[in-house]
């Protein structure tokens, strides 16, 4: 499956380009792919079973989105260590403890960008650091508000649906909580 690829953009975060193939049915095929270096996000919660929620600004949808905090990978950076800088970054948060919650491909129909989720635990403050273009607020929110938020569309960001399903069977412990914020 021979590939040959034909840059059309070339920027900060991606890069675009014309790919011609052949399936693997043996068709020729081109595609505008993008690629993208991936990324991670986190699912910070704290001993009293709050999720860590940023309301972060979306130019490209148009809106406030309730997100977990997430960011691209550095070149040749690890996720995880991804994942422990954006924590700290944007909700200015630092954990103790890490589980690997899994990964997934979020638009594989024209890009390669995988987001690797993460669970984290043990949490101290430290000073955030978001970059200039970030405009986000940090919110702490009950374990089943995140829940109910993520099943009656008010939170809409695919990574952090995903990070919420994924961490759901471990965090059976806070199902309890109420659900003011």
């Amino acid at each position: 499956m021979a590939i040959q690829r034909q840059v059309l953009y070339r920027g900060n975060v991606v890069e675009l380009g014309l790919e011609t193939l052949l399936l693997p049915n043996g068709e020729p095929h081109t595609l505008e792919v993008v690629r993208h270096p991936g990324g991670a996000a986190v699912l910070a919660i704290d001993a009293q079973g709050r999720v860590c929620l940023l309301r972060q600004y979306r130019h490209a949808a148009g809106a406030w989105l309730w997100e977990l905090p997430a960011g691209k990978r550095d070149v040749a950076e690890d996720p995880l260590r991804t994942a422990q800088r954006e924590l700290e970054e944007e909700a200015g948060l630092r954990a103790a403890l890490w589980q690997v919650l899994g990964s997934s491909f979020m638009t594989p129909g024209f890009c390669d960008e995988v987001i690797h989720f993460y669970l984290a635990e043990g949490l101290t403050p430290v000073p955030p650091r978001p970059e200039r273009h970030e405009l986000l607020e940090r919110h702490w929110l009950p374990w089943p508000q995140v829940l109910a938020w993520s099943r009656d569309g008010t939170l809409r960001d695919a990574k952090s649906l995903v990070a919420i399903h994924l961490a759901a069977p471990r965090l059976g412990r806070f199902a309890a909580q109420p659900l003011t914020v």
